[in-house]
Protein backbone atom coordinates (compact mmCIF):
# COMPACT_ATOMS: atom_id res chain seq x y z
CA UNK A 1 0.00 0.00 0.00
CA UNK A 2 1.83 3.16 -1.32
CA UNK A 3 1.58 6.11 0.67
CA UNK A 4 -0.55 9.78 -0.30
CA UNK A 5 0.54 13.06 -0.16
CA UNK A 6 -2.00 15.70 0.55
CA UNK A 7 -2.29 19.04 1.36
CA UNK A 8 -4.13 20.37 4.22
CA UNK A 9 -4.99 23.20 6.34
CA UNK A 10 -5.05 23.98 10.13
CA UNK A 11 -1.64 21.72 10.62
CA UNK A 12 0.63 21.79 14.13
CA UNK A 13 3.71 21.23 11.98
CA UNK A 14 4.82 21.38 8.02
CA UNK A 15 4.13 17.62 7.41
CA UNK A 16 2.07 15.46 9.60
CA UNK A 17 1.99 11.38 8.81
CA UNK A 18 -1.40 9.67 8.90
CA UNK A 19 -1.25 6.27 9.43
CA UNK A 20 -5.41 5.88 9.69
CA UNK A 21 -5.21 7.57 5.96
CA UNK A 22 -1.33 5.98 5.09
CA UNK A 23 -0.87 9.69 3.89
CA UNK A 24 1.44 12.77 4.64
CA UNK A 25 -0.51 15.46 4.95
CA UNK A 26 1.60 18.77 4.44
CA UNK A 27 0.69 22.58 5.71
CA UNK A 28 -0.37 25.03 2.94
CA UNK A 29 1.58 28.20 3.43
CA UNK A 30 5.09 26.66 3.87
CA UNK A 31 7.90 27.04 1.20
CA UNK A 32 7.98 24.13 -1.20
CA UNK A 33 11.49 23.24 -0.41
CA UNK A 34 10.85 23.21 2.89
CA UNK A 35 7.68 20.62 2.93
CA UNK A 36 9.79 18.63 0.69
CA UNK A 37 11.95 17.90 3.06
CA UNK A 38 9.66 17.19 5.75
CA UNK A 39 7.87 14.64 3.52
CA UNK A 40 11.50 12.95 2.47
CA UNK A 41 12.17 12.69 6.62
CA UNK A 42 8.79 11.21 7.23
CA UNK A 43 9.51 8.51 4.30
CA UNK A 44 12.88 7.77 4.81
CA UNK A 45 13.08 8.27 8.59
CA UNK A 46 9.37 7.42 10.40
CA UNK A 47 8.83 4.84 7.58
CA UNK A 48 11.60 3.71 6.45
CA UNK A 49 11.93 4.59 2.38
CA UNK A 50 14.27 3.74 0.75
CA UNK A 51 16.97 6.68 -0.32
CA UNK A 52 16.18 7.79 -3.50
CA UNK A 53 17.85 9.56 -6.52
CA UNK A 54 17.42 12.27 -8.60
CA UNK A 55 14.60 13.97 -6.51
CA UNK A 56 12.09 11.09 -6.84
CA UNK A 57 10.68 10.49 -3.49
CA UNK A 58 10.19 6.87 -3.16
CA UNK A 59 7.54 5.22 -0.90
CA UNK A 60 8.42 2.29 1.97
CA UNK A 61 7.48 -0.42 -0.60
CA UNK A 62 9.59 1.14 -3.83
CA UNK A 63 6.98 2.59 -5.50
CA UNK A 64 7.40 6.51 -6.73
CA UNK A 65 5.41 8.94 -4.47
CA UNK A 66 2.92 11.55 -6.41
CA UNK A 67 3.01 14.94 -5.39
CA UNK A 68 -0.06 17.02 -5.43
CA UNK A 69 0.68 20.17 -7.86
CA UNK A 70 1.02 22.64 -4.98
CA UNK A 71 4.14 20.78 -4.38
CA UNK A 72 5.35 20.23 -8.06
CA UNK A 73 4.32 21.44 -11.26
CA UNK A 74 4.67 18.33 -12.44
CA UNK A 75 1.85 16.12 -10.08
CA UNK A 76 0.22 13.58 -11.72
CA UNK A 77 -2.65 13.37 -9.00
CA UNK A 78 -3.24 16.00 -7.02
CA UNK A 79 -5.47 15.92 -3.66
CA UNK A 80 -6.70 18.03 -1.15
CA UNK A 81 -7.82 17.94 2.25
CA UNK A 82 -9.38 20.88 3.78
Amino acid sequence: MCVHICMADDLPRIAVWDPDEVSIQVARGFQVRDALREVRDILMIDLGAPASRGGLLVCFCGMRVHLPRELTPYASSPCTVG
